[in-house]
């Protein structure tokens, strides 16, 4: 789940045109736990995902999402793929 969240961060952060050191200024966290959310060595909590959303103007969803990329449902040879559910 962090590549999820540090990839989202990261997004807003770069196309909104603000710094790891701005963010935390606005924030109020040390530029430095910005970095660490951004490659995924440490989790916000949610006080401050909350406060990220917020001054981002989204939703924390866009920020936490449970949805990674799509893995496929079936191999090659037409079996499901590791951790799929069959389809009933």
């Amino acid at each position: 789940m962090t590549d999820i969240v540090r990839s989202a961060l990261r997004a807003l952060r770069t196309t909104r045109g603000v710094s790891r050191r701005e963010l935390a200024d606005a924030l109020g966290v040390h530029w430095q736990t910005i970095g660490y959310i951004e490659r995924g060595e440490r989790l916000p909590g949610l006080a401050l995902a909350m406060r990220m959303a917020e001054l981002f103007g989204v939703p924390v969803e866009e920020l936490f999402s449970l949805a990674a990329e799509p893995v496929p449902a079936r191999t090659r040879r037409g079996r499901p793929a590791a951790g799929c559910v069959r389809e009933a």
